[in-house]
């Protein structure tokens, strides 16, 4: 009898065990053992993801939480592939428990031996094989709106073709659920994936019946809508699908808001087979992430050129943050009243071997999207406790140094204990450092924003709200965050003298934040008008080109120098 393949992922914290199990595992005449081994649970969804396994070993005590929720999430993150247990406990004990859980079987390891654990493995994977022979797996995946990623393949191949035979177009609408990991740590894997269930049902309400709705990964959803003729049409698809996606879910009893990026890609135009699809779809969907709120991209010719020139132009930035290319740029702000300059803002630039001095509009994108915005933000903290430092020793030693903080940054779990390490070591006055944040980065994950904030506000650091005025929640974070400092988008301030609305909203931005006991800061300032007015609403500092542009270290020194001389002559 020829011997099958069985790909078998291993999931245990100890090495030991997993070669205990392969060791148990080889020699058996039905199967051949190809292990795979996980000593990481937050490696598992992309294991899984990336990779085909016919079943899981698991470890009971390999989990990041609850086992019984991480259980049911390798039991629907797995595509249901069998899931064998493993633990101390004997099996009378936990069987019960762990087979409603999802597991196909449990194994007592003070009681396990090469035959025990051959025949759990030989007889998991013998069902699964009967039930989907006779369809079962099929049936309930279908019906559920869930398929594994080889079934989507091949559903996607067979439209394809229906597509080429009648002369039709579809497109391929590949769903990402943003923060997905935020939502499994904060409810759970059994919350999120009920979570997926319901938005998969809202989809599926407002879907055609000729398009399909499928799983492809753990916060993954893709639909493939079948003869799509009219542009027209598909943004319609498209625009229903994403109505949908923005109304909070009710998970467990919590209301949870969610957004998603959707990308879009269309048969012929964007490719013909189901891999260039779904890659040219993704692309899109990467895209869709750079807008706030559930959104949607389109993928296109100038799309498929960008993809390249980004891929570079990421690549070239891992390497400037190594080789020493970035640089900060200083720009003051300037009291209203006394004329001194009270701090600076810290504005990155990226020194090019060979395109010379980038801006930040053309990289900082670049940096969000690879996420090495995280590294370069803990590295611009760092040079500004530097210059804190150097301020102090060249007679400044008041001077507010203020750096911005990415809404990416708050994806790092462990940001304030990173922000507490830098300025240990730098050993400054944490009251002169101030962090900027924009209501992007805030409601990205509100509670966890508060809980960092308030841990760095303990440390004396402070914090401004930046672009104010441009968002949807400023008086909710006014209200809720440590915030000392509002400053004022300089849309607002550049428009003064051209529309009355915007003094309108500068006069109430800056009396609601005096209000507050916050101080207020205008941006974007050019001419001795827009000064004018700003001093006359009593706003307390002012920042642009109207007194300096951002300027090199060395060249702020001077500056501050010239300041002081001025300050110091007779009027």
């Amino acid at each position: 009898m020829q011997s099958d393949n069985l790909r078998i992922l291993v999931l245990t914290g100890e090495q030991t065990d997993f070669l205990w199990y392969g060791n148990m595992l080889r020699g058996h005449g039905d199967f051949v053992p190809e292990l795979t081994w996980c000593p990481d649970p937050d490696a598992v969804g992309d294991l899984l993801n990336n990779a085909h396994f016919d079943v899981l070993l698991w470890d009971a005590t390999f989990h990041a939480g609850s086992g019984a929720g991480f259980l049911q999430y390798l039991s629907v993150a797995g595509n249901e592939k069998p899931v064998i247990a493993l633990g101390a406990a004997r099996e009378d004990d936990v069987t019960t428990e762990l087979l409603a859980s999802g597991a196909a079987d449990y194994l007592s390891k003070g009681r396990l031996d090469r035959w025990a654990l051959g025949r759990a493995v030989r007889c998991v994977w013998f069902r699964r094989q009967l039930e989907d022979s006779a369809g079962g797996q099929l049936g309930r995946e279908v019906a559920s709106g869930f398929i594994n990623r080889n079934l989507f393949f091949d559903r996607l191949q067979q439209a394809i073709l229906r597509a080429e035979r009648g002369d039709h177009r579809l497109a391929l609408i590949h769903i990402n659920i943003d923060d997905f990991r935020t939502v499994n740590e904060s409810l759970g894997y059994r919350r999120g994936d009920e979570l997926v269930l319901k938005l998969a049902e809202r989809l599926r309400k407002v879907m055609r019946r000729v398009d399909s709705l499928m799983r492809i990964g753990g916060d993954e959803l893709a639909v493939i809508a079948e003869n799509v003729d009219d542009s027209l049409d598909l943004s319609h698809i498209v625009r229903k699908l994403v109505g949908v996606l923005g109304e909070p879910v009710n998970v467990g009893g919590n209301m949870v808001g969610v957004t998603a990026s959707l990308g879009v890609s269309t048969f012929p135009e964007a490719g013909d087979t189901p891999e260039t699809l779904l890659r040219r779809a993704n692309r899109a969907m990467f895209e869709a992430k750079r807008d706030a709120g559930t959104s949607y991209r389109f993928y296109n010719r100038q799309l498929h050129i960008s993809a390249g020139h980004q891929l570079k132009l990421e690549g070239d930035l891992r390497n400037a943050l190594r080789a020493g290319e970035l640089e900060l740029y200083y720009q003051p702000r300037i009291d209203l009243i006394t004329g001194e300059v009270r701090g600076v803002e810290c504005l990155i630039r990226w020194n090019h071997p060979t395109r010379g001095l980038v801006m930040p509009d053309e990289f900082i994108p670049a940096a969000e999207r690879s996420g090495l915005i995280v590294p370069i933000g803990y590295w611009v903290i760092e040079q500004a406790c530097q210059r804190l430092r150097e301020a102090a020793d060249l007679g400044f030693p008041g001077l507010v140094v203020a750096v911005n903080l990415s809404f990416r940054q708050f994806h790092d779990r462990k940001m304030t204990e990173t922000i507490f390490r830098i300025i240990f070591n730098a050993n400054v006055d944490t009251t002169l450092l101030e962090l900027e944040l924009t209501e992007s980065a805030m409601m990205h994950d509100p509670d966890y924003a508060q809980r960092c904030l308030r841990e760095l506000s303990q440390l004396g650091i402070s914090f401004a709200l930046d672009d104010f005025g441009t968002g949807y929640s400023s008086l909710t974070n006014l209200q809720h965050l440590p915030i000392s400092l509002v400053k004022i988008d300089k849309s607002f301030v550049q428009a003064l003298g051209q529309s009355g609305d915007s003094e309108h909203i500068i006069r109430a931005i800056i009396s609601l934040a005096h209000s507050l006991q916050m101080s207020v800061v205008a941006e974007g300032v050019e001419t001795e008008g827009q000064l004018e007015f700003l001093r006359n609403q009593h706003c307390d500092e002012v920042q642009g080109y109207y007194y300096a542009r951002p300027m090199p270290w060395s060249d702020l020194i001077t500056f501050l120098h010239d300041r002081n001389r001025l300050a110091c002559l007779p009027e």
